[in-house]
């Protein structure tokens, strides 16, 4: 790359319509529905609560700050409009500065002002206030006393520090110790008194492997490649196959498209549509190439800024674009600048900072060091992005290297014959030259007009002028005028004389100075591996958010991340490569007593899989998937109906045909104020804003969905055909077979009782109602391929939708 664009940062440059659909589920009551999975909960605390009398010394960053934040911040925190007797306690430079009072004298609580003020019995001088409605608790104060007896060491927030590697934890052996993770969870467990989990056995592992690295099931191939494989090397190679799988890109882009918040549409008003598919497919590229993290953070933010990056780099400034926007006529244009550029600060906060900024909007923020003015001098870089505030987006078209060639080609010949027509003096060969041109320019117009477009970033030649708003209001204008600048307390960009730019922004998100944007990187990372993070809030690495439980272990991986180049895929093996990942997740009483959240990682964690994987596992279950990776957004079989409230135009959904119907989850048409109700049943985002963690949920309104949405019947129809064609030819063969191919694993005698009766049942009832099979087969656009009686089928297909519904098919485990 060159030089000119590496600066002080460095990043290398590596609807609904089915045929008779039945739409009441059957009282499959001998079969255990997922609903009934297990809802593992996300850390909110570190284990256990901490005594002032236990041993060792107190840790400011786990046992003290917290109390401040949550005692104190209130009227001596980063607020000046708030704060009281010209205390701050977010400071240590003001925490110990010289005072009549000291407020703290290290080694000294009885001296200290501070702990003074908490135990007096004067309730005019005791703090908190007794009218506050906060009071701190005996054992926190006995630990706010031994930690200033202790020497009352002070440290940055767990985010905010200096990105350091740790030293690896020594003497740990033994067959769980696979790498350098494990030294850290294991020494924590031993000083917990816990052990890990054996790990799990291959079929687990491999149906683990394939949902975190793929998002899709294994096939029984697969698995028995896998169990019959003795090699020392089996398991990493499977890593390694399912990491180079083009798969592998989609299911990274989920994650990543939701902090984006990437959809189909503008979300405002009438939730009009544009086309944005292009940036969804430079994404799943890109995690797919393994780009440098900080490179695919500077092409974000400023891709378009960036000669270099050509084409691609144009395609990845659509980030900046992917904000809601609105069409109302009558809406101001002042107000919606504003929300643009409320709305892309805390996005680029959310997405990389892990910063709540949303606050900061209207306030100086409560608890962290973020200021009115950092908020607004944040919306300044974004300043120069050239766009309508009220109408439709500009789209700019894109073209396949076929298409631009056949344009160029075009071109030339246009020029030609422009010349040839200037040198005719007849009118006769004019004539002709003009019919040649014409008939060249309209075959250059279809050409053109089927490009593909795109909303990109483009630059107004003069920035906006950006002032803080006095409570977010976008009408007082007596807010003073600021300059693009990072928040104050991160230190300020060298630019010289010039004004900063979304590139000088874009290298300092992805410096190596930055604290923040790799730890919250590989947080993230590792909660797609053990359904939470190492710090159990994704959305915030403030000092409102959740401690880490292992902080050393998420420092080392940082700091190594960064030093490996911000290699993705290297995090990701070397996190799946560890004892710790490939444990059981199996849970004894004592481990869900002692731990019932498992932030010891003495096991591993299990979780249902996510609203596009249960539609991609289906489909892959079936034999109707289609893989093909990238393109334009499809859509599915939805309700009929579902969008009457859309308006501005009234619209209708019109469900695809053919192979976009069988699309993965990933690819589904993505509306923000109607997203498909499949979708949302499942926990899917609208995307109206960053969302770093989905909320999971299980519902009885999801196993409805499983047995009753269209695609859910189709599968099983295909399914049943599966069954009946590969499972064998008696009722007991077939239920092992569809057991195997949902689950990965083998048939349990009484399962397949279970499923064997279901299917007499089934075919009984069936048999006295020839239409009700009928209807049940017609379900979906797919060809049937079976020529088995129709109330076999039908049965089959019912045992099908069962095993589809099974907490086991949709759960990662």
């Amino acid at each position: 790359m060159a030089r000119s664009i590496r600066s002080r940062v460095e990043p290398r440059w590596h609807g609904s319509q089915h045929r008779g659909a039945r739409t009441t589920a059957r009282p499959y009551a001998v079969l255990s529905w997922h609903c009934s999975a297990l809802l593992l909960g996300i850390a909110v605390l570190s284990l256990g609560a901490r005594d002032a009398s236990a041993a060792g010394d107190v840790d400011f960053s786990r046992d003290v700050r917290s109390i401040f934040v949550e005692k104190c911040y209130s009227c001596h925190g980063p607020d000046e409009t708030k704060r009281e007797g010209e205390l701050r306690l977010d400071f240590e430079s003001d925490v110990f500065a010289e005072r009549d009072a000291a407020t703290i004298v290290r080694g000294k609580p009885d001296e200290s002002e501070l702990y003074r003020r908490l135990v007096t019995d004067d309730g005019d001088q005791r703090m908190p206030p007794p009218d506050s409605g906060k009071v701190v608790s005996d054992q926190q104060k006995a630990l706010l006393k031994k930690w200033i007896a202790e020497g009352a060491e002070w440290q940055e927030h767990w985010s905010f520090e200096k990105l350091a590697k740790p030293e690896v934890p020594k003497g740990a052996s033994g067959e769980f110790v696979q790498n350098e993770i494990d030294h850290f969870t294991l020494a924590r467990m031993q000083a917990e008194s816990f052990t890990p989990n054996p790990a799990a056995d291959r079929v687990t592992l491999i149906r683990r492997l394939s949902f975190d690295l793929i998002g899709l099931p294994p096939t029984p191939a697969e698995v028995d490649a896998f169990v019959n494989d003795s090699s020392p090397s089996a398991y990493e190679g499977l890593v390694d196959r399912l990491l180079a799988s083009e798969h592998c890109g989609e299911r990274m882009a989920i994650y990543w498209l939701d902090v984006a918040r990437y959809a189909d549409s503008n979300g405002f008003h009438g939730d009009n549509p544009r086309t944005m598919w292009l940036y969804r497919d430079y994404v799943i590229d890109a995690f797919n190439s393994n780009m440098p993290f900080d490179q695919f953070t500077i092409e974000q933010l400023a891709g378009d800024l960036i000669p270099e990056a050509g084409r691609r780099g144009l395609i990845a400034s659509a980030y900046n674009r992917l904000l809601q926007t609105t069409q109302e006529g009558g809406a101001q244009a002042k107000e919606y600048y504003a929300r643009y550029a409320a709305d892309r600060v805390r996005n680029t906060a959310g997405t990389w900072l892990g910063t709540t900024m949303n606050c900061v909007e209207c306030h100086n923020h409560k608890f962290d060091p973020l200021s009115m003015k950092d908020f607004y001098s944040m919306a300044a870089f974004f300043a120069d992005i050239d766009e309508p505030a009220v109408g439709g987006p500009q789209h700019t078209k894109f073209f396949t290297p076929e298409q631009q060639a056949k344009l160029e080609q075009a071109d030339a010949r246009i020029a030609e014959l422009n010349e040839k027509l200037k040198a005719q003096k007849s009118e006769e060969d004019q004539t002709a030259v003009k019919k040649e041109l014409a008939e060249t320019q309209t075959q250059r117009k279809k050409v053109h007009d089927s490009g593909t477009d795109l909303v990109i970033t483009n630059v107004r030649a003069t920035p906006r002028e950006i002032r803080i708003l006095p409570r977010g209001n976008w009408m007082d204008d007596s807010g003073a005028v600021v300059q693009p600048a990072i928040p104050a307390f991160f230190g300020r960009l060298e630019t010289g004389d010039r004004r900063a730019t979304r590139l000088d922004l874009a290298r300092w998100i992805a410096s190596p100075d930055n604290p923040l944007t790799p730890r919250v990187l590989v947080n993230r990372v590792w909660t797609l591996m053990f359904g939470t993070g190492i710090s159990g809030d994704l959305r915030d690495a403030g000092t409102q958010g959740v401690l880490p439980t292992h902080p050393d272990l998420l420092n080392w991986l940082s700091a190594d991340f960064v030093e490996h180049d911000w290699d993705v895929k290297r995090l990701v093996k070397q996190i799946v490569m560890s004892g710790t990942y490939r444990q059981s997740s199996l849970v004894d009483n004592e481990k869900r007593s002692r731990d019932p959240y498992n932030r010891l990682l003495a096991r591993q964690n299990r979780w249902r899989l996510d609203a596009e994987f249960v539609r991609d596992t289906a489909l892959s279950i079936s034999g109707l998937l289609v893989r093909k990776v990238g393109g334009p957004s499809v859509r599915p079989y939805q309700p009929a109906g579902y969008w009457m409230h859309l308006k501005f135009p009234n619209r209708t959904w019109q469900h695809d045909t053919g192979q976009n119907l069988y699309r993965r989850g990933l690819y589904t048409w993505w509306q923000r104020t109607f997203l498909h109700p499949s979708l949302l049943a499942f926990d899917a985002p609208t995307r109206e804003e960053c969302t770093a963690q989905r909320a999971r949920s299980n519902t009885p309104l999801q196993a409805l969905v499983l047995l009753n949405d269209p695609t859910y019947v189709e599968s099983a129809r295909k399914f049943a055909e599966r069954i009946v064609q590969e499972g064998g030819d008696s009722v007991e063969e077939r239920a092992r077979f569809a057991m195997r191919q949902a689950t990965s694993r083998a048939a349990r005698d009484v399962e397949v009782a279970v499923l064997s009766d279901l299917y007499e049942q089934q075919l009984k009832e069936y048999s006295g109602d020839k239409e009700a099979a009928e209807k049940l087969l017609a379900t979906g656009l797919s060809p049937s391929e079976s020529s088995t009686d129709v109330t076999q089928l039908a049965a089959w297909t019912d045992v099908a939708r069962a095993v589809l519904n099974l907490n086991e098919t949709i759960t990662r485990n």
